[in-house]
């Protein structure tokens, strides 16, 4: 009895030790752990938001930017899934749990009692590759939580650019509505001297009207910018809307730069997501490979109805015979890897394109912008200025007068509608190609980010 007890005992203890150890960390792990306490304590500190800055009409464009980086539900997503990602790398490379087993043999009584204890060994190397299979996995999911800061930052900035510009035009067409009333009281000065008819006032009255419903629809455009700036910002439904910036703040990039491609080849988060994906697929190869080799168990049992108890060590190992299935295992991993290396250069032939474009709407909209400012709304104001000159002559009519005006107005619009381009081509260059960090983003930057290489 005391045998049994003691043998009981033993099995007891070493699981118990066993239920304490813990699997000896890789180095793409302990990397990846590094950087997500990194970004912890400043995107999630003891697992809670951050402190979100105040905002107010006096508060710079990158508190708004701080502000949806923090508080996006779609960056907060983006997170959750890169820690789970990095916490399933301790899973990949640990062993599978033991086994506690216990078989009897029974007749008429009770001949054998044998508890047991038992470990599955997976062959060499198998443990590491599969840890570095999901470092590469979290490596993914980082980039793609850095893609979803980068587009929260671009998001805001889109809504702060439309809804300053949208002042802008609603300003300008102010200000028309204005001219067009002086233009009015013109057309019945003329009409009272027999000048002209009643059709220029009513013409002029026409216009206003027209202006004055264009107003209105701006004005009432602005609740749904609002909405998008509220939604950009994280803002709940129940959430008032948020306050814009007084002051106007461009985004600041040299375009000048010959580098600024190679940047885009280097931060692009969609290409890192790609080049971390292409590093899984590899360690899916060699870890498919590893199949070939055998898988082994150890473990013990004790008789424990002998006496003195009887003590019964235990191996075994798998055979891998089946060489298609084997075969087959390594030509799919083969495939992933070939198909996520075409993915990435897909995306690097996207990237330049998109690249190009942008440059190309950079340089479209600042010319346009010259031609506007310089050439044609001084010259379009000079025409109203003759044109008004020549209906109060008599030398032309007031429907020309209403074509310069209306022209003057054109270009001052077009030339609003160039300067958003040109921001929006700017934001577009620097966060979502590019790939350049706002100020205050939660995101890992230097030359030691995030884990590249598959090597202990």
């Amino acid at each position: 009895m005391l045998t049994y007890s003691k043998s009981i005992g033993g099995l007891l203890a070493v699981s118990l030790l066993l239920a304490g150890c813990k699997g000896i960390s890789r180095k793409t792990e302990r990397q990846a752990r590094s950087d997500l306490e990194a970004i912890r304590e400043r995107y999630r500190p003891e697992a809670r938001p951050p402190a979100l800055p105040a905002l107010t009409e006096d508060s710079p464009l990158p508190a708004f930017l701080t502000y949806a980086m923090l508080n996006q539900p779609s960056v907060e997503a983006a997170y959750y899934d890169w820690v789970a990602a990095v916490e399933q790398i301790t899973s990949a490379r640990s062993l599978p749990d033991p086994r506690l087993m216990f078989q009897t043999d029974i007749q008429s009584v009770v001949m054998a009692l044998m508890p047991g204890l038992m470990q599955e060994l997976p062959g060499p190397g198998k443990l590491g590759l599969r840890a570095d299979q999901a470092s590469a996995e979290s490596s993914v999911k980082y980039f793609q939580f850095e893609s979803q800061v980068l587009q929260a930052a671009f998001e805001v900035k889109k809504s702060y650019y439309m809804l300053f510009f949208l002042e802008d035009k609603i300003g300008i067409n102010r200000e028309m509505l204005t001219l067009l009333s002086d233009l009015e009281l013109l057309a019945r000065t003329q009409n009272e001297v027999g000048k002209v008819t009643l059709q220029d006032v009513l013409r002029a009255q026409i216009e206003q009207e027209r202006l004055k419903t264009e107003i209105a629809n701006l004005e009432d455009s602005r609740n749904p910018l609002l909405a998008q700036m509220k939604a950009a910002l994280g803002m709940s439904v129940e959430a008032t809307n948020p306050p814009m910036p007084k002051e106007f703040e461009s985004t600041f990039l040299d375009l000048n730069s010959d580098q600024l491609f190679a940047t885009a080849l280097r931060l692009n988060p969609q290409l890192k997501a790609m080049e971390a994906d292409v590093r899984m697929a590899q360690a899916g190869i060699q870890l498919a490979r590893k199949a070939r080799v055998p898988d082994f168990n150890v473990g013990i049992e004790s008789n424990l109805k002998a006496s003195p108890a009887i003590w019964m060590p235990q191996a075994g190992m798998t055979l891998p015979i089946w060489r298609d299935k084997i075969a087959a295992d390594i030509a799919a991993a083969q495939a992933r890897k070939e198909a996520a290396s075409a993915r990435l250069s897909a995306e690097q032939i996207a990237l330049a394109v998109a690249f190009a474009d942008q440059m190309f709407g950079y340089r479209e909209s600042g010319r346009n912008l010259e031609l506007l400012r310089n050439r044609l709304i001084p010259k379009a104001r000079q025409s109203l200025d003759v044109a008004r000159g020549g209906y109060l002559a008599g030398r032309i009519d007031f429907f020309n007068l209403l074509d310069a005006e209306r022209t003057w107005l054109e270009f001052r619009l077009a030339e609003v509608d160039a300067r958003t381009q040109r921001e929006l081509v700017l934001a577009d260059l620097s966060l979502l190609i590019l790939g350049s960090p706002p100020p205050n983003a939660p995101l890992l930057r230097g030359s030691n980010k995030l884990n590249t290489s598959l090597n202990n």
